[in-house]
């Protein structure tokens, strides 16, 4: 039996795909959810497993864009069933009456050649086995046994760790002396590695005019077009301005020391700190709902549910996968939501239906060391925050000065429906609520 290999349906809006790797080679057998090949669209990136065990057949290659529901290739589930054909055993030597012949004189030692140059690294041979190799695409695969390159020095950035093309080529720009820098004279042996490996001569590298700075140019992916697309729309669509405001970090940060084992303990994950934030921004939503609506033709549309999305970074891009109904969620539910959230981008399972429907956002730079930022907004949302990294610094309470744990706050908003006065108080509830959380905290 034939199981025809399709690009699936990814949501309603999306109508092509960019067939980005594939993990197996043409030919080769696959088992059941065994991961198979990767696809981009303009808003995900999703791994797609193998519906049964059998031998692949693959009808269009990587790097291609192609429509929703083409055919890229076929597995045979026939040849999972067919057993494995045993070694051949050796046939017994011949034995011949022949008159006694003297002993054949020993081997004599091959000549040893004159010393030369240190010999060249011997070449990967289209045979011989790469380590994760049963994991590299085609196209990676015959680059490195092209190059000559021992996989395990190159830093892998693909989905599950795998090593994609684009590793390869860092790899190598890396690794290539500067331009400027003599060319010694190739070695007699250079020509004699590739022919062993078993590959044309390779031209030589282009080099810049006097004068003429060197570029890289790559498209761009769907993903990042995606994202540049929607921000530069949220620029040049909405009134977009930004109020700032500091926290103070203390009880937060007390809690959840206090709190760290039991509450591991008993929930089986970690407090978090955005849990916190999104608990906040639920009860000032609720006090100021133009930050939970959106403005649509001449209607101003409100929100009587809480979807939060929390910004995540990820290699291609930054994705914002949405908590449903967050106000219903105590601080447990709360972080798992958000660790599954990561595990299914690491793993490239996130879905189009994960990413929709947000009536709020917030994005956390302060993992990434950011001091103040002005974020911008998601449309169609209104508000949008950003929290930042928390640094002691000096502050002055009851006209003492005291170091305390400080964190910059950021609220984005559309101007058209939100006015100056309610996002500053939108912002200062959070404040209340972030160094007071125990009023917000009363499933521990």
């Amino acid at each position: 039996m034939v199981i025809e290999i399709k690009v699936p349906s990814v949501g309603e809006s999306v109508t092509e795909a960019l067939l980005a790797q594939w993990f197996k080679s043409d030919g080769d057998t696959v088992k059941k959810d065994e991961p198979l090949f990767v696809i981009e669209t303009d808003k995900v990136t999703l791994e797609v497993v193998s519906e049964a065990a059998g031998v692949l057949s693959i009808k269009v290659q990587e790097g291609k864009t192609i429509a929703i529901g083409t055919v890229i290739g076929s597995i045979d589930t026939a040849g999972a069933s067919k057993p494995a054909e045993p070694p051949p055993a050796p046939k017994a030597p011949e034995i011949k009456e022949e008159a006694p012949q003297a002993a054949a004189p020993e081997k004599p030692p091959e000549p040893v050649s004159e010393p030369s140059a240190p010999a060249a690294p011997q070449p990967v041979s289209a045979t011989q086995p790469l380590l994760g190799s049963d994991v590299l695409a085609p196209s990676v695969r015959r680059l490195i046994v092209e190059k000559n390159l021992d996989p395990s020095q190159i830093s892998a950035t693909g989905p599950g760790g795998r090593i994609t093309k684009g590793d390869v080529v860092l790899f190598l720009e890396s690794t290539q002396a500067p331009a400027a820098a003599p060319v010694p004279a190739p070695a007699p042996s250079a020509t004699a590695v590739q022919k062993s490996a078993g590959t044309p001569p390779q031209p030589p590298a282009k080099t810049p005019k006097a004068g003429e700075e060197e570029i890289t140019r790559k498209p761009m992916s769907p993903i990042r077009q995606r994202i540049a697309s929607h921000l530069l729309n949220a620029k040049q669509n909405t009134a977009m301005l930004t109020t700032f405001n500091d926290i103070d970090m203390t009880r937060v940060l007390a809690l959840r020391t206090q709190f760290k084992d039991s509450f591991k303990e008993k929930y089986g994950i970690s407090l978090g700190m955005m849990s916190f934030f999104i608990k906040a921004c639920v009860e000032a939503l609720k006090e100021f709902p133009e930050a939970n609506a959106f403005i649509d033709d001449k209607d101003i549309v409100y929100h009587h549910y809480y979807h939060i999305g929390v910004a995540i970074g990820s290699e291609k891009g930054l994705v914002v996968p949405v908590i449903r109904h967050a106000d219903r969620l105590n601080f447990a539910e709360l972080e798992q939501a958000i660790d599954d959230y990561v595990n299914k981008i690491k793993e490239n399972r996130l879905e189009l239906s994960d990413l929709e429907g947000g009536t709020f956002t917030i994005s956390n730079g302060g993992v990434f060391g950011s001091l103040l930022s002005t974020p911008i907004l998601n449309m169609p949302q209104s508000g949008i925050l950003g929290m930042h990294r928390i640094e002691k610094r000096p502050v002055v309470i009851e006209d003492q000065m005291v170091i305390r744990p400080m964190m910059y706050l950021a609220l984005s908003y559309d101007h058209r429906i939100i006015d100056g006065r309610e996002a500053v108080t939108f912002l200062k509830r959070i404040k209340e609520c972030i160094e007071n959380p125990e009023r917000i905290m009363m499933e521990i």
